[in-house]
């Protein structure tokens, strides 16, 4: 007699976990499992196409610059070589701002600093792209963006440093910038928090028939947060003139892409589900990111409603000052990248239209560290995290409430302050 139970075979096979894996940090890197896209081969729709027709793109790579740095293909923006050079200038003054940053944090001048490098295309190339009243809601990565706005060296320092020139009174983390004149939303450190916000608002400019588009930035693992999932149902919903990023840089900390999902389905196939357009992009070509943020800035602007972009790129630096990448990767992995440096990829292309060369590239890199060390030294004779001055505790209880409530004053009484 069968005692087995319905359904179940009289030989049961053992369960398997699956877990992604990842080359050790002693292992010798080779990105096998990154799949290597042609340049110019993606189709470039018309900015009314349905979103249903864009997602087969999700699991394509919007490549422009080919392995020789010639522009090739439907997505070429064909952009003048004043306005690649001024790109140019901008991820290299990004670099040579974090650079900076990054050996004040280890001298002890501020607490904590994160860099960018290795996705500075991202940050300046989709400035470019926006329009500079656009509203963003980034990460604590796209600092190229607020230099791409031409914003204040000096304040973003500052404010790194919490000195007396810090607008935020030395309340926020370093690297969490803000600035109303440049349309650029405060940071938070805990990330997915952008993308409700850059939604709802999106959704409030065009009910109040305003002319200005939102954009927000997460990173792959990040899309796991519900804050995500809300975002997308309320972009989709009411389509909401919104751009959303995902920048894929391979890490989340120290978790590798593939355990957020990116080894069963691209992050760009999560719009799929919500009926968004989406795209995928070369995170590490100036001219692949300057073309499609325009394009579905120009079909947000059309109110054919909200894109989610994957910028697919990687982390070259740690997560943070607070973080030792040799723990958990090869040290030299970003060497063995195959889609390359962005600040390389795009001199490479102006060399070859005979509008840069080696040497220009050297000596504008060597202008732009004794800029980036001149403003330093402007800040920090304004104060640093070790020598001061700080702001006084007082300011702990400033502009929150237009009308401080009687609990806070009394507070403030006992301080002392």
């Amino acid at each position: 007699m069968d005692t087995s139970p319905p359904g179940r075979p009289d030989v049961v096979p053992q369960l398997q976990l699956h877990i992604p894996a990842h080359p050790a940090p002693d292992e010798t890197p080779d990105f096998r499992e990154v799949p290597r896209f042609p340049a110019g081969t993606v189709e470039r729709p018309d900015i009314a196409t349905p979103a249903q027709a864009t997602h087969p793109l999700a699991y394509q790579l919007i490549r422009v610059l080919d392995d020789d740095s010639t522009p090739v293909g439907a997505w070429d923006p064909k952009l003048d070589a004043e306005t690649m050079r001024r790109g140019l200038r901008a991820m290299m003054l990004t670099r040579a701002y974090d650079d900076r940053m990054f050996r004040q944090q280890r001298q002890g001048k501020i607490s904590f600093y994160m860099k960018c490098t290795g996705e500075e295309a991202i940050g300046v190339g989709q400035a470019f792209a926006l329009a500079p009243d656009d509203m963003v809601f980034t990460t604590y990565r796209q600092q190229g963006l607020l230099i791409a706005r031409d914003w204040s060296l000096l304040d973003m320092m500052c404010e790194c440093y919490s000195n007396s020139q810090d607008r935020q009174k030395g309340r926020q983390l370093p690297v969490l910038y803000s600035s109303k004149e440049a349309a650029f939303f405060t940071i938070s450190g805990n990330l997915a928090t952008q993308y409700p916000q850059a939604v709802g608002w999106a959704m409030a400019s065009a009910y109040k028939g305003d002319h200005r588009i939102a954009a927000a930035w997460t990173g792959e693992g990040s899309t796991a947060e519900p804050d995500f999932h809300h975002a997308l149902t309320f972009a989709s919903v009411y389509r909401a003139p919104v751009i959303l990023n995902i920048v894929n840089n391979q890490w989340a900390i120290s978790s590798h892409q593939e355990i957020a999902g990116g080894e069963v389905a691209t992050f760009a196939a999560r719009a799929i589900g919500f009926g968004l357009a989406c795209l995928r992009v070369d995170g590490n070509d100036f001219l692949a990111v300057y073309a499609a943020t325009r394009w579905a800035a120009d079909r947000a602007r059309a109110n054919h409603g909200a894109t989610l972009i994957e910028l697919f790129t990687y982390r070259v630096a740690p997560h943070s000052t607070s973080d030792d990448p040799s723990r958990y990767r090869p040290e030299n992995e970003w060497q063995n990248w195959p889609y390359g440096d962005p600040i390389e990829r795009l001199s490479r292309h102006l060399v070859q239209l005979g509008e840069w060369s080696p040497e220009r590239h050297a000596q504008l890199e060597s202008e732009l560290i004794d800029e980036v060390r001149e403003i330093g030294r402007k800040a920090e004779s304004y104060g640093t995290q070790e020598n001061g001055p700080h702001w006084s505790a007082k300011t702990m209880f400033e502009d929150v409430f237009k009308e401080v409530p009687d609990h806070l004053r009394r507070q403030r009484q006992e301080l002392g302050v």
